[in-house]
């Protein structure tokens, strides 16, 4: 039987339940149901109840390269960001001194700064004229400015470089079961810093991993701006087809459709995420 308790509970969490029907399911379902219409040449928007965008856009290859390069630009991502946040990460979590804090702080601070101005300093960091090729060009390393920006590379520098303060914090906050004294047992036992690592440091930061991954994951998966200016109009994401599809071409129902779509996406990785962590718990 259900007492009091249960009521208090509801009613606490009525409010939250509140904002989050208003915030988050209502325009889903508003998506889910402009997915359902159809738009005319003209751009105008057809109200009815088809699954014509979904088919036409499981049925044509370019959307399914568009896909592809996404899930790939976001897999490359975020390995590199977890090459990149890991030994940092691993550090600041380990290392006992006053200055621990204002370095945690400086590892994090690049998110103080606005997205779209670090891609913008990329742009012209990797640009033809950059410092980046100009330091190259002096040290002979190339014969002519390496091609840096407009294109898949230049998307994931920048992706790498934005996302990689998240990935510290993900991991930072997942090395909760990581035990110094285990380390220190599998040393007694003569074990080399490199087998230390590879079976009992890494295998404990695992949680860390896989909750740094799926942050980054998602958010290079659904970035915009990054893609769209660094990649110099060359990299075609799923991002940009909806930006395409909506401001452009005018036809929201297929910008909706691509959305559903990458909530779909979302949800398999939330899943796939959610069976990690229980096979690593075990």
């Amino acid at each position: 039987m259900k007492g009091p308790g249960y009521a208090l509970s509801a009613l606490l969490m009525a409010p939250s339940l509140l904002v989050l029907a208003v915030a988050f399911l209502l325009p889903v379902a508003t998506l889910a149901r402009m997915s359902l219409n159809t738009t005319m040449p003209g751009g105008a928007i057809v109200e009815t109840i088809t699954l014509v965008n979904y088919s036409e856009f499981l049925a044509d290859e370019f959307y399914w390269e568009i896909t592809g390069t996404t899930l790939l630009l976001a897999v490359i991502v975020t390995i590199s960001a977890l090459l990149v946040a890991y030994p940092i990460a691993l550090f600041l979590f380990r290392w006992e001194s006053p200055w621990r804090g204002p370095l945690a702080v400086l590892t994090i601070s690049p998110l103080l700064v606005s997205g779209v101005v670090r891609t913008y300093g990329w742009i012209v960091l990797l640009g033809d004229q950059g410092p980046v090729n100009a330091l190259v060009l002096w040290l002979g390393l190339s014969a002519t400015p390496l091609k840096l920006s407009n294109n898949f590379l230049g998307a994931v520098i920048g992706l790498t470089e934005i996302l990689t303060p998240y990935m510290a914090l993900a991991l930072i906050a997942g090395f909760g079961r990581l035990d110094r004294a285990a380390e220190e047992a599998a040393e007694t036992l003569g074990a080399t810093p490199w087998r230390t690592f590879i079976h009992v440091t890494l295998p404990l930061s695992l949680p860390g991993i896989l909750l740094g991954s799926l942050l980054c994951f998602v958010l290079a998966v659904s970035s915009f701006v990054t893609p769209r200016l660094l990649g110099g109009g060359r990299v075609f994401t799923l991002a940009t087809e909806i930006y395409e599809a909506a401001m452009l071409t005018l036809n929201w129902p297929l910008a909706a459709t691509i959305s559903m779509l990458m909530l779909v996406l979302f949800g398999i990785t939330l899943v796939a995420y959610g069976r990690l962590m229980r096979a690593v718990a075990q």
